[in-house]
């Protein structure tokens, strides 16, 4: 073997042992099935509705859902997410009663059942307002990948920062997509109605 390819015979065989060593690597760290996947939105729960009934994520499936996360104390964000979501249910017409359109609340401290029942009366009633204590409270924002923090305000009292997304969850509870109400109500509903 000639002194100038003796170096190329030792390039080659290094590279393909490295390639080959990537490979049973790859191969041992479960290949291309090991490769990270979206972060799963949703899951199991048990709240309380605006009529002291319980309700679970089981009590929800069969249906498609409009999730919207916020409080009743909330100044602007939240009254005009549910408004629109109500403009939406009046454009479905009969269709509504096959959707749930779900508030549920990051301020458990403030808004019990009766609170959120006379809160939600300015809105569409389908609208079904969930509430639950501190823990349970925090295990669905957890789950449905929700920002809520509670501020504290100069005199005293508190606000929520929190997330304002409306989530659109399939009739088997599964998450689809934000949902977006920056529309009209009619495009939305149309929208809507195919996840029926």
């Amino acid at each position: 073997m000639s002194s100038t390819a003796r170096p190329l015979v030792i390039a080659t065989a290094f590279a393909a042992s490295l390639v080959l060593g990537l490979l049973v690597l790859f191969w041992a760290m479960g290949g291309v099935s090991k490769v990270a996947q979206p972060a799963a939105i949703g899951g199991p729960f048990q709240l309380t509705d605006q009529n002291g009934k319980a309700v679970t994520d089981k009590s929800l499936k069969g249906k498609p859902t409009l999730i919207f996360f916020g409080y009743t104390h909330c100044p602007d964000v939240c009254p005009t997410s549910l408004f629109e979501m109500s403009e939406v249910l009046r454009a479905m017409g009969k269709d509504a009663d096959k959707v749930n359109a779900v508030f549920i609340s990051v301020d458990p401290e403030r808004d019990t059942p009766a609170t959120m029942k006379e809160y939600l009366s300015s809105f569409d009633p389908h609208l079904e307002g969930l509430s639950g204590d501190p823990a349970e409270t925090a295990k669905v924002i957890t789950s449905y990948r929700v920002y809520a923090k509670k501020v504290p305000t100069k005199d005293g009292d508190y606000t929520m920062d929190h997330t304002a997304l409306i989530y659109l969850m399939d009739r088997d509870g599964r998450f689809v997509s934000p949902f977006n109400l920056k529309r009209t109500p009619e495009e939305a509903a149309a929208d809507l109605k195919k996840y029926l």
